[in-house]
């Protein structure tokens, strides 16, 4: 075959899928607003297979009333076209927060968004956003996290564990706190805060730019795992200090340190409250905290004095299964009273000082601006919601006077605010991709180009409820199935566990049940008990007992059966990470149902993960440890005892995985071994719990299908991926 010939081949799927990033690059995101309004700053690659994010500035004030777009600052001119190198604390990062692309792929600004600082290829970089100039300034690196001080003065970053600050200049260059040893950082943020709290940060600047409040974690305390590298034997293994359920956290501090390098303690009672999940310094009060107890269902509000450290307690939240952690607060409104979110009479509500804002027909998901007059909030359809909106998450103005909608249109909507101007990013089921709007006052005023690529199949999806618990489901048929055609063999496809919602109003995200369902599967995601979206105590069902997940994904296939062509003799389940461990305990604990399972870095014994996730539903394995076996695949007590007949299992597991390791899919491929269970393990050279490289994505798909549809004593599928 010529070049010719081969380039004039349509792209299949799942390459597609790979190449793009699940269709994410060439996607605006990152917004940040000016005060002033008159810019909009991003990120965006520069088409949609582009790994590399540029940073952008989106004028608003420009002739006309027009609005321009312009680039700021481009990875390929600023390396030259060097390619990019990244530290290990740079990757553990990225990890951290599932970015799986390159070049600038975050950034901070200045109060004006004037300047913004960046890190690329462990240097230090500064744009001005008027004049869109960037430049290198001199720093020690490998840099990360570097951010601008209000006033646009000094530029804080860390490197080599310390927190140094230079001048935006770049001259004055110098470290403000030093690390004491090898396992001690400061200005980053810990395993579990950035894993697991939604903390990606580790210091904050204050109002007048003359000091920040620094996070110190020391992991001499968290034991260490060795993750190594079978194909490469040569190679040392790689230490990864790893909390695990039950055993000892890092230790984390948080310090007032002004530019000459003096530094106040902040004190608390870390011994009763050791989790620092949430720090807000703004000028509308003091430095506010929210610090976890380790069993979750304690925290307090604390405000600090910069003078002395001392804390005075503001607020206290109680709940007899946890807190949950949430986008955007605590914050303080610019009348000084306290914003947060609250679990309050079996709604998720957003609280203003001492009232309630919100009732039961919200379930409030995140706070994203807090202005003089209203609170813009993330929501979906509560319990007591006059009609069911499935999957679909809005945003909100909430203020005394009442709550008023923002997005219009079904689909998942969220936005970025500052004074009247708010970047709006919508996403429908009934179109690829996603559409960002800019309002000025609520009226349009341009539009965000998008880059993505155009994905070569459409997700013709169905949105419905199944069973008694009005279980949130989306439904996806063969592109060319018509009523008649007969019953179909199902995939149910979920992920069915606490922070991850699968089914959404939105096109893209069911992309690959689509693809599933176009080699000949009826395929079902199920969000039962435990996932997020609707109340408080719909994900607090999971409390000390995951198998209302599983109970919930055979009450949604039962219930859908009576009005779809489902085939119930040829059911089979796939997920990945808790969709992996919900997926085996389909075939271990209920064969009657599922006939075939794919589980992809499944967590298979709880006590291998980590503290913050798994104490927050199962306590701990000393206290608990009838809990940790109950809910475990690898012990043959309770609900890990596997039961006749032995149905075909897949294991899929990434060796390079630092947070589910691989040692859950080697202890229940032992167990299974013993209790003479066939089954098969894809272990994943190189690859981590994500992946993101585009021949492991590709042929993992394929090689799913091909799995299950052998398992289910179906033809072979195609080479193109679907039936013959």
């Amino acid at each position: 075959m010529t070049s010719r010939q081969q380039r004039s081949v349509p792209l299949s799927f799942p390459r597609q899928y790979a190449r793009t990033q699940r269709f994410t690059l060439g996607v605006p995101r990152s917004f940040t607003v000016s005060p002033d309004g008159g810019r909009v700053v991003f990120l965006r690659s520069a088409s949609g297979t582009d790994l590399s994010h540029a940073l952008w500035v989106l004028d608003l004030d420009g002739s006309a009333g027009e609005a321009r777009e312009r680039l700021a600052a481009d990875p390929a001119s600023l390396l030259a076209g060097a390619a990019e190198e990244l530290s290990a604390e740079e990757r553990a990062r990225r990890e951290r927060s599932r970015e799986g692309s390159g070049g600038i792929v975050g950034y901070a600004t200045d109060g004006a968004v004037e300047l913004a600082a960046f890190a690329l290829s462990g240097r230090l970089f500064a744009t001005e956003l008027r004049a869109g100039t960037a430049r290198e300034l001199r720093a020690p690196g490998p840099v990360i996290d570097p951010r601008p001080s209000p006033d646009g003065r000094h530029i804080a970053y860390v490197a080599g564990g310390a927190l140094r600050v230079t001048g935006a200049d770049g001259e004055g260059d110098r470290a403000l706190v030093e690390p004491e040893d090898g396992d001690t950082t400061y200005g980053l943020a810990e395993f579990v805060a950035a894993e697991e709290m939604g903390r990606s940060r580790g210091f904050w600047w204050s109002p007048e730019s003359d000091r920040l409040l620094v996070a110190r974690a020391d992991d001499r305390p968290v034991r260490r795992w060795w993750i190594a590298d079978p194909a490469h034997p040569d190679r040392e293994p790689q230490g990864v200090a790893y909390p695990a359920a039950g055993t000892p956290n890092a230790d984390v501090r948080l310090y007032v340190v002004d530019l000459a390098g003096g530094r106040t303690e902040v004190g608390w009672d870390r011994e009763r409250y050791p989790y620092l999940a949430r720090v807000h310094w703004s000028a509308d009060g003091a430095p506010l905290l929210l610090v976890q107890a380790r069993d979750q269902r304690v925290q307090l509000h604390l405000a600090v004095d910069p003078a002395t450290g001392a804390t005075r307690t503001v607020h206290v939240d109680e709940d007899a299964e946890w807190m949950e952690l949430l986008p955007g607060v605590p914050v303080w409104a610019p009348d000084g009273r306290l914003v947060r979110i609250a679990d309050e009479g079996g709604a998720r509500v957003l609280a203003v000082g001492d009232r309630a804002l919100t009732g039961a027909g919200l379930h409030v998901r995140a706070v994203l601006d807090v202005a003089a007059g209203d609170v813009l909030v993330s929501a979906s359809a509560g319990e007591a919601a006059a009609e069911p909106e499935t999957g679909e998450i809005h945003v909100y103005r909430v203020g005394e006077r009442g709550v008023e909608r923002v997005s219009e249109g079904t689909g998942i909507h969220s936005a970025v605010r500052c004074g009247e101007v708010t970047v709006l990013s919508s996403a429908r089921p009934d179109a690829p991709g996603s559409v960002t709007r800019v309002l000025r006052a609520g009226e349009q005023v341009a539009v965000v180009a998008s880059y993505a690529q155009t994905p070569v199949l459409s997700a013709r999806v169905r949105l419905v409820e199944g069973g008694a618990r009005r279980i949130p489901c989306a439904v996806l048929l063969p592109s060319g199935y018509r009523e008649g055609d007969g019953l179909l063999p199902v995939l149910m496809d979920p992920y069915g566990g606490p922070h991850a919602q699968r089914v959404v109003a939105a096109h893209n995200p069911h992309l690959t049940s689509q693809w599933f369902a176009d080699q000949g599967f009826a395929v079902i995601v199920a969000d039962g008990r435990g996932t997020p979206g609707r109340s408080p105590a719909w994900e607090k069902a999971i409390h000390r007992d995951l198998t209302p997940t599983l109970d919930d994904q055979v009450e949604a296939l039962h219930a859908l059966a009576r009005d779809f062509p489902l085939d119930l003799d040829r059911v089979a389940i796939r997920g990945w990470s808790y969709g992996g461990y919900l997926a085996a305990l389909g075939v271990l604990r209920r064969p009657d149902v599922f006939h075939a399972a794919v589980a992809g870095a499944p967590v298979t014994d709880f006590r291998l993960y980590d503290t913050h996730y798994t104490e927050r539903y199962l306590g701990t394995p000393q206290d608990d440890p009838e809990v940790y076996a109950k809910n475990s695949l690898v012990t043959d007590d309770g609900l890990s005892a596997p039961r006749d007949p032995a149905r075909p299992l897949m294991i899929v597991h990434g060796l390079a995985d630092d947070n589910v390791v691989v040692a859950h899919s080697l202890r229940l491929s032992s167990a299974l071994l013993a209790a003479g269970r066939p089954h098969e393990v894809l272990p994943l050279t190189g690859v981590t719990h994500m992946t993101p490289q585009e021949q492991v994505a590709e042929n993992l798909l394929l090689l799913q299908v091909d799995f299950l549809r052998r398992s289910l004593g179906l033809s072979p599928a195609s080479p193109a991926g679907g039936p013959r």
